[in-house]
């Protein structure tokens, strides 16, 4: 095996990987003035007048548009803003453009700022754009934390002891949601627990959210969504000089994160981001005699490097590195006594290494869009974990490559892209006494077709064929997205298509460990399999001068196969098996976004979700997940402020049977549904100068938590002790504060 180990790693190192670069580009800032001032405008349309294809700035105001050497003429397009058209743009170059031209009614200035979050119309795939600005109106320490704006995306805590988050899309558990680093594959198996921890807030430049199956280039995975992250890089208009934030809040958790960049040679760059994480008290809020939140330590750093495209070749490297350490379980645990000869104290310790290196690399030709890219990820990941009397040591070897070439047939009107993948997964896992293992490897092939009418229509088709083999499977895999778009006000998309993951039921789940339920697997588990059916639209309004939102969606999703985790069945076991009956997904979304007045943003959302499965051969609904959320956030700038208010409206969910277990019967914990409840959550933040910015606010403002959320919490050895019955909030009111710093 160490043969294969080493035989990848020379494979990575001696290889060059891509990113996806396209053809020859125009790349720029746009600016608007301000008091004499110009300042970067996030949000501009930015396309071709022929043909009305473009982009979007991002948070910075960046933007970069392919060359299309037919088309001249480029037109920055803003609410509050005649369009300006600027003309012979027609070879690779960098330009930076000011807004010249507000609109005016009278002597009432129109203008627009742009909004945290957006959905462009310009893009053929429903996408959620969560921008920087968006991650610095909440308590963003990670990635776990950076929905809460976001009605789309529930997290919430795996079980009541071990701190671990998860996700949820389309009422799906986040194992269904393709997690991807800048469109690199990601946070798979053993790192599915802790995951969402991995990645610090300040790191990123923004989170895309697509709903339903994306496209086939980025894999098979997908079938409830796709979350990509992507990060800060060396670039004078993407990141800072120099930034530091300093956050800390009452439960004494103290966080510190960096990054600072400098230019290597004439183009190139290099940036170094870094993080240490610390949270030292023990906390026994609803006085259950456990803490409420695990001591955690974590150090992680992020080395890159990018070598932009300045011809006809381009490349991306970095290196990451992790390690932390959490400790749970009754407050008076002490983890050096744990092995000592009658010791009954229960304890959850779980010591994780991580360390991913990328490289991607993009090679352009002179033919108009077309282009070749390789893309590499090698990542190692330790986890040596004990829950109370249960040891579990695990090891991940993962690798994964992708080749991908772009071009058009006849005109650009048709392109085409094709590629093939490689991926491998070895995993070595020791459960007390039962050694587990397994190695997976996985070549595709693939192939998509995009039609574009430059005006209304956009269609994408593709299929991609994997062969898996450890299931000795061949799988084809189908997906197509139509976009309809009558004008920029209004789009119309619908998405069909299938997706596929293999199941690593235990390093996924390792979370079930934290309770004295027997595991039981009644089968050995199948490649799940899932269709995504999926209609969204999207559009803009004038009220009153102000840009008025709407986006309505509906999606469903139908397994073919699942893995059932029952906890119904036997409230002293979990019973593990594939799925024999129906499964699936019904969820509809609405969400309205408006500018009340100057500067203050109000965005208010409502989403019903039904959500069924079939367990112990009944068709039931799907334990934990709420039938319905409601969420408004409220945003004021006046000046220098900034001040954020998010609420969240929780409905309730099915609770699983716990009618045989003795002891949650006695303390009135055997309930059939958990209630309605409302968390709240505020932000201020001050603007001091051009470097400084302070923030402090609150989480969970409404103090509301599930009483006595673990089960036999005196008897934590005993037949009884559950940590797996969690359905709301863990912790009260929580206040921080912090300040950051930062030199463009």
């Amino acid at each position: 095996m160490k043969t294969k180990q080493y035989l990848l790693l020379i494979i990575f190192l001696l290889s060059f990987t891509f990113s996806s670069f396209a053809q020859k580009v125009i790349e720029g800032t746009v600016y608007e003035n301000v008091d004499g001032k110009k300042q970067p405008l996030p949000g501009v349309n930015v396309y071709w007048k022929i043909a009305n294809v473009g982009t979007i700035t991002d948070e910075h105001g960046h933007y970069s548009i392919e060359i299309h050497p037919t088309y001249k003429c480029l037109v920055f397009s803003f609410v509050g803003y005649a369009n300006d058209t600027v003309h012979h743009m027609a070879t690779p170059q960098h330009y930076d453009h000011v807004m010249s031209t507000p609109l005016t009614l009278g002597e009432v200035d129109v203008t627009a700022r742009q909004k945290a979050q957006y959905i462009s119309t310009l893009d053929p795939h429903h996408t959620e754009h969560i921008t920087g600005e968006a991650l610095r109106r909440c308590a963003c320490c990670s990635l776990a934390e950076s929905f809460e704006t976001n009605a789309s995306v529930d997290v919430s805590y795996a079980d009541a002891v071990t701190g671990a988050k998860q996700i949820e899309l389309l009422g799906l558990s986040g194992l269904y949601t393709q997690m991807m680093t800048e469109n690199m594959p990601n946070f798979r198996g053993l790192a599915s627990a802790f995951g969402l921890g991995y990645v610090p807030g300040t790191w990123m430049h923004g989170i895309s959210v697509s709903k339903g199956t994306s496209s086939v280039r980025n894999g098979y995975e997908s079938i409830s969504g796709q979350i990509n992250v992507d990060f800060k890089e060396p670039e004078d208009n993407k990141s800072e000089k120099v930034f530091v934030n300093l956050f800390a809040n009452t439960m004494a958790m103290t966080e510190l994160n960096f990054n600072t960049r400098v230019k290597v040679g004439k183009n190139d760059g290099l940036m170094l981001l870094g993080h240490v994480g610390y949270n030292p008290m023990k906390m026994d809020g609803n006085g259950d005699g456990f803490m409420d939140d695990p001591v955690t330590k974590q150090y992680s750093a992020f080395l890159r490097y990018n070598h932009p495209n300045t011809g006809h070749f381009g490349c991306k490297l970095g290196v990451k590195a992790l390690k932390e350490t959490r400790v749970s379980g009754q407050m008076d645990f002490d983890p050096e006594h744990r092995l000592d000869a009658g010791y009954d104290r229960y304890g959850i310790g779980i010591n994780t290494e991580r360390y991913e290196a990328f490289a991607k690399t993009g090679f352009i030709f002179d033919r108009p869009e077309t282009s070749l890219g390789i893309q590499q990820q090698l990542t190692y990941h330790k986890m040596d974990s004990y829950y109370g009397l249960t040891d579990y040591k695990a090891t991940q070897l993962s690798y994964y490559a992708n080749v991908l070439f772009d071009s058009y047939i006849v005109n650009t009107n048709h392109k085409y892209s094709v590629g093939a993948s490689y991926s491998y997964d070895n995993y070595d896992e020791l459960l007390n006494d039962s050694v587990m293992g397994r190695v997976e490897q996985v070549p595709g092939a693939f192939a998509e077709y995009v039609f574009s009418d430059d005006h209304h229509w956009t269609v994408i088709g593709g299929v991609r064929a994997d062969y898996n083999t450890y299931y000795d499977r061949l799988f084809y895999t189908p997906r197509l997205h139509v976009r309809f778009r009558t004008d920029k006000e209004l789009a119309l998309r619908v998405s069909a298509g299938k997706g596929y993951r293999s199941p690593n039921v235990l390093a996924e789940n390792s979370t079930m460990l934290a309770s004295s339920r027997q595991i039981i697997f009644n089968a050995t588990p199948k490649m799940e399999e899932a269709w995504n059916f999926g209609i969204n639209l999207s559009k803009h309004f004038d009220i009153g001068q102000k840009e008025l939102q709407l986006l309505v969606d509906a999606y469903r999703t139908d397994f073919v196969n699942q893995i059932v985790i029952d906890r119904d069945a036997d409230a002293h076991q979990i019973r593990i098996y594939n799925l024999d009956g129906k499964s699936y997904s019904n969820c509809a979304q609405i969400q309205v976004d408006y500018e009340l007045f100057k500067n203050f943003d109000v965005s208010a959302a409502f989403r019903y979700t039904d959500v069924k499965m079939t367990i112990n051969d009944s068709l039931r609904e799907k334990p934990f997940v709420n039938r319905y959320k409601g969420l408004l956030t409220l945003s004021y700038a006046p000046g220098t402020w900034q001040f954020d208010l998010i609420t969240q409206f929780n409905g309730d969910s099915r609770i699983p049977d716990m009618s045989g277990n003795a002891t949650a019967v006695a303390d009135g914990q055997n309930m059939e549904r958990s209630p309605f409840y409302v968390i709240m959550n505020a932000q201020v933040t001050k603007k001091l100068g051009e470097h400084w910015e302070i923030y402090f606010g609150g989480e969970n403002l409404t103090n509301y938590k599930q009483d006595h959320p673990l089960v036999s919490a005196s008897e934590p050895f005993g037949q009884d002790f559950d940590a797996s019955m969690v359905w709301g909030p863990l912790s009260g009111i929580r206040g921080y504060a912090g300040f950051r710093f930062q030199i463009k």
